[in-house]
């Protein structure tokens, strides 16, 4: 049988009024907690926080211990297209500043007085 998670309980470790709203308008008063019901609020819903104040010292361990692994796959495949925007990114940053640049310097030039 699933456990539940409910919006007294939420209040009673002082979650955030943001995450209790959401709560609120994901699964009313109260939330069976399911895998499936998990996965669907993944991510708008704060399972670390839940993990920290819900779970039991060893279960958080776990918890904890795979979601590093998980870190640190989505770290491992996110690197290269952070670099390629920072390249990218660079390269538009350097035309945008020669543009204003340009204008700037023209539109000045060009002012009476």
């Amino acid at each position: 049988m699933a456990k539940q998670i409910t919006l007294r309980m939420l209040r009673e470790r002082e979650a955030c009024d943001k995450q209790v709203e959401l709560f609120r308008s994901l699964f009313g008063d109260a939330a069976q907690v399911t895998e499936d019901a998990a996965v669907a609020v993944a991510d708008r819903f704060n399972w670390d926080w839940a993990a920290s104040n819900f779970l039991t010292a060893a279960a958080l361990t776990e918890y904890d211990r795979v979601g590093a692994a998980a870190r640190a796959e989505y770290d491992r495949v996110r690197a290269p297209a952070l670099a390629e925007y920072d390249r990218v990114g660079a390269a538009a940053r350097a035309e945008f500043y020669r543009v204003t640049a340009r204008t700037f310097a023209r539109l000045y030039r060009g002012q009476e007085g």
